[in-house]
């Protein structure tokens, strides 16, 4: 986490009546009040929610998982955000790429069962929605490409990959790239009942200072009808989102499809339409994401904007950034949810605010005061599970209908 960025990397059971907020907050009248989506992030990259290590013993790991999934429902939520693709490798069969180096320790060995099978199965039976979450373009969190699988595409195609910041990325500059990873993600949803596919906010990469993306080749091939780099780059993003969306639909199944992006669009001060913030990174501009226009072209169903910063905190007030988002989503047929920093109540490395354990309750209830809010999605997994100052336990005594079960 760098100032003010993402986080580092990036309901059967429960009861109908603690899933929804009542109308006359949530809807207008005569209009029915909506599932109110209450999510968490289960990342699976570095071991950061599971597994907790990698090995060979499926039962264990299974079991984790089942717990992790009987805390969300004790904890009054219902959807799992299930980190399916974490550096170009899969957490299912895939023909594209390798098995993930998370559940055995070595990229690409059969771990003996199939954890999205499993994961999907099992959240379905507790109520809770199964959002597959895939990362785009990270290929590894290293920059040595003979550490990877034997079979993995980024060796079969050196050519497809960039080393930055101390990682390797495809570059998203190359049809041929944009094609691969798009079907390797579509793959899982044509295989599984996932209820949404899920991006988070890495697509062209976190800038890092004294580094150069060094995708000149590919622009030179492939950018002539653009103005300058920034156009071309948020084009190849656009042609991934809008190519992903169509790959969903012809599924023919309701399979829903979000982004969570780092919250900030634009600062103000580069653009009239942008929220009144400070941000040091801007997603149009250095990350090539133009997530208010895939709002306002309807080309996902749902955003959450990651606002992981308090009320009243001047570079990024939550306070500005829920409202901006709100007028962004209005009129159109996408759903905003907000995600939530639940990992950092009660670090001291953060402001002030953040050791109140009824920081996040005020959150909740400030983003209820817009109709546009539909819900809100915690990161991540295992702070929903310890949360050692009790933010999350306030939520649920305040907003989701009564004390959280602990375990």
């Amino acid at each position: 986490m760098r100032g003010i960025t993402r986080r580092g990397f990036g309901a059967a059971a429960l009861g109908a009546s603690s899933l929804l907020l009542g109308a006359s907050a949530r809807a207008g009248a005569g209009t029915p009040a909506r599932r109110e989506l209450r999510g968490m992030w289960l990342a699976t990259v570095a071991h950061l929610d599971w597994p907790s290590r990698p090995g060979p013993d499926r039962a264990a790991q299974q079991r984790e998982l089942a717990g992790l999934f009987d805390t969300a429902v004790e904890r009054r939520l219902n959807a799992v955000f299930f980190q399916v693709r974490p550096t170009a490798d899969a957490l299912w069969p895939s023909p594209y790429e390798p098995w993930a180096e998370c559940l055995t320790g070595v990229q690409g060995r059969d771990p003996g069962w199939d954890p999205l099978e499993f994961a999907v199965r099992e959240a379905h039976r507790r109520g809770l929605e199964l959002h597959a979450w895939f990362n785009p373009y990270r290929v590894a969190n290293h920059t040595d490409p003979g550490r990877l699988a034997p079979e993995h595409p980024a060796r079969r195609h050196p050519g497809w990959v960039l080393p930055y910041g101390g990682k390797l990325y495809y570059n998203p500059g190359l049809p041929e790239v944009r094609r691969f990873v798009r079907d390797a993600m579509l793959d899982a949803v044509h295989r599984y009942p996932v209820d949404g596919v899920h991006f988070d906010d890495y697509f062209y990469p976190y800038p890092v200072a004294g580094q150069t993306f060094r995708d000149d080749a590919a622009y030179e091939a492939y950018g002539a009808d653009f103005a300058n780099r920034g156009d071309w780059r948020r084009d190849n993003i656009n042609l991934l989102i809008r190519e992903v969306r169509e790959g969903i639909a012809r599924t023919g199944r309701r399979v829903r499809f979000g982004v969570s992006p780092f919250a900030v669009w634009r600062n103000a001060a580069t653009d009239p339409h942008g929220s009144r913030t400070q941000a040091g990174v801007q997603t149009y501009d250095d990350l090539y994401a133009d997530t208010r226009r895939w709002v306002r072209e309807g080309w996902l169903d749902y955003i959450v904007p990651q606002v992981y910063w308090p009320l009243g905190f001047a570079a990024a007030d939550y306070a500005e950034l829920v409202p901006w988002w709100a007028r962004t989503v209005a009129g159109t047929r996408v759903d905003l949810y907000i995600g939530e920093a639940l990992y950092k109540a009660g670090r001291t490395a953060q402001p002030e605010a953040w050791r109140d354990p009824a920081e996040l309750s005020r959150h909740v209830a400030f983003a209820r005061r817009y109709p546009q809010v539909g819900g809100h999605v915690y990161f991540s997994t295992k702070d929903v599970v310890k949360d050692p100052l009790g933010a999350l336990a306030r939520v649920v005594e305040d907003h989701y209908g009564g004390a959280a079960a602990r375990r």
